[in-house]
């Protein structure tokens, strides 16, 4: 596989999960939560506050798409093995972490605010296991492009 062709999977892939994030953002979310009301009326009080919480875990999510978007870019332009592209993959490993430890803590302030409820909480801890892994294996692979870059950069200025 060619490198524009990869970078241009690439970006289709990234924006597809940007879209169906946008969506699960702006319609699921909404309308679960409001099938929970409707179903259970006393869980009303905890709509809102869980709204808002579950949306602003986005804002680190769209941020490292950016940034994923920026490596499929470098990767188009045969840069797969850069400096930059190594950051890039170093700052999505700690907003993966960083969103993680954001959303146990908003889990752990919602259950202590009572407006969870323990399983929720448990069952939250699947998520959180799933950010820690997402950002253990990019700062794995941060670490290989940078070294790959490192190598890279030594080869370019020998003769």
């Amino acid at each position: 596989m060619k490198q524009k062709h990869l970078a241009n999977w690439l970006k289709i892939m990234i924006i597809g999960v940007g879209i169906c994030a946008i969506l699960v953002y702006t319609v699921v979310l909404p309308v679960c939560g409001q099938a929970v009301v409707d179903e259970y009326p006393e869980f009303a009080n905890r709509f809102r506050p869980w709204m808002i919480f579950l949306c602003s875990t986005g804002v680190l999510f769209f941020t490292a798409l950016v940034c994923c978007f920026r490596i499929a870019i470098n990767i188009g332009k045969d840069r797969s093995f850069s400096l930059k592209n190594a950051k890039l993959l170093q700052w999505i490993s700690n907003m993966a972490i960083g969103d993680t430890a954001y959303f146990f803590a908003g889990n752990f302030v919602m259950l202590a605010l009572n407006l969870s409820h323990p399983g929720v909480m448990l069952a939250s801890l699947m998520v959180d296991v799933v950010g820690i892994a997402i950002g253990v294996a990019t700062a794995a692979l941060s670490h290989l492009v940078y070294k790959a870059a490192e190598m890279k950069e030594e080869n370019d200025y020998t003769i």
